[in-house]
C-alpha cells in the first residue's frame, strides 16, 4: 500500500510533475496575458461586439492582467496539495500565499473598473481598494512569517516510524485531493465559460476557490483529528486549530463581498500571526525553562 502511495505521489505531485506544470503555466500565462490584452485593444478600437456584462473583461487593459493571474492561481493551488504531506504549518502558509495572490488579482480587476469608469462616482471604489490594499499587506505578512515558520519547524515530535505513517496517510488525502482538484477546476472553468458565452459572465472570486476551499478546511480537520494518534500535546493541538479557524475565515471572507471580505481577510491574517507567534514564544520559553533545569 505504502508503495503504491507513493508512485501516485511521485506520478501526479512529485518534484518532476511540478517542473513541468510550471513551465506550461508559465508559457500559458504568457500567452493567454498576450490574447487578452489583444482582445482588449479590438474591443476598444470596436473591432468586436460584446455584451454588456461580457465587456467588463475587455473594458480597459488593465483587465489583461486577470488571466496570467487566474494561471498562477491554479499553479499554486497545485502545490499547495504538493505541501499536504510536509509540516501543517507549511500547509496552511501555502493557503495565506494563495489569498494573497487572491487579492491582489482583486485588486487588480477593481483598479481595471476604475479606470474604464466614464463617471466620478468611483468613492466606494476607491474605499474598497483601500482596506483591500490592507489586507493584502497583512496577508503577505502572514504568509512570509508563516514559511519563515515552516522552514525551522521539524517534525520532531513523532518518531520515526510514526512519522512515516502519519506522512502516508497524509499522501493518501493529497492524492485524493488532486483529483478532486481537478474536477472542481473542471467543472468551475466548464461553468463559467458557458456563461461568458451566454453573456452572463462574471469575475468574482468565489469561481473555484469558494468550493475548494471548502473541501480544503474538511481535509484541514480530517489532517488534524489524524495527529491526534500521534500526539497528545496540548499546545500543538490548540496552534494547529486555532491555524484551521484562520483558514475557516479566509473561506467566509472568499465569499463575502467589497469591505467585509477584506476585513475579514484582516482577520483571518492577524489571527494566523497571533497563533504562530504565540506558539513559537511557548515553546521558546519551554525549551529554555527546559534547559535550566538541566
Amino acid at each position: 500500500m505504502g508503495v503504491r502511495t507513493e508512485s501516485l505521489y511521485d506520478i501526479f505531485l512529485g518534484s518532476k510533475p511540478s517542473e513541468k506544470l510550471r513551465f506550461v503555466c508559465v508559457r500559458g500565462a504568457i500567452f493567454g496575458f498576450l490574447l487578452h490584452l489583444a482582445l482588449c485593444i479590438l474591443y476598444q478600437f470596436d473591432f468586436i461586439e460584446l455584451s454588456e456584462q461580457s465587456s467588463n473583461f475587455f473594458d480597459s487593459y488593465l483587465d489583461s492582467l486577470y488571466t496570467p493571474f487566474s494561471i498562477f492561481l491554479a499553479y499554486e493551488v497545485y502545490e499547495l496539495i504538493r505541501t499536504i504531506p510536509e509540516s501543517f504549518t507549511n500547509s496552511i502558509g501555502k493557503q495565506f500565499e494563495i489569498i494573497t495572490l487572491l487579492v491582489v488579482r482583486d485588486i487588480l480587476k477593481r483598479l481595471s473598473d476604475i479606470d474604464a469608469s466614464t463617471t466620478s462616482a468611483i468613492d466606494d471604489s476607491i474605499t474598497i481598494l483601500a482596506v483591500e490594499s490592507i489586507a493584502f499587506l497583512v496577508l503577505f505578512c502572514t504568509a512570509l512569517l508563516f514559511k519563515r515558520a515552516g522552514s525551522k519547524q521539524g517534525q520532531s515530535n513523532f518518531a520515526n516510524n510514526k512519522l512515516d505513517n502519519f506522512i502516508l496517510q497524509k499522501k493518501n488525502l493529497a492524492i485524493l485531493l488532486f483529483a478532486v482538484y481537478i474536477l472542481v477546476a473542471v467543472y468551475s472553468l466548464s461553468s463559467w465559460t458557458l456563461d461568458v458565452l451566454e453573456g452572463e459572465g462574471t469575475t468574482n472570486r468565489t469561481i473555484f476557490f469558494l468550493d475548494f476551499f471548502t473541501i480544503l478546511i474538511m481535509a484541514d480537520i480530517l489532517i488534524l483529528l489524524i495527529s491526534y494518534q500521534y500526539i497528545t500535546d496540548f499546545s500543538h493541538l490548540a496552534r494547529n486549530t486555532g491555524f484551521i479557524l484562520s483558514t475557516v475565515i479566509l473561506r467566509v471572507a472568499i465569499a463575502s463581498p467589497g469591505v467585509s471580505g477584506a476585513i475579514m481577510f484582516i482577520l483571518a491574517g492577524g489571527l494566523g500571526i497571533a497563533v504562530l507567534w504565540l506558539s513559537t514564544l511557548l515553546n521558546k520559553k519551554l525549551t529554555y525553562d527546559f534547559a535550566e533545569a538541566e
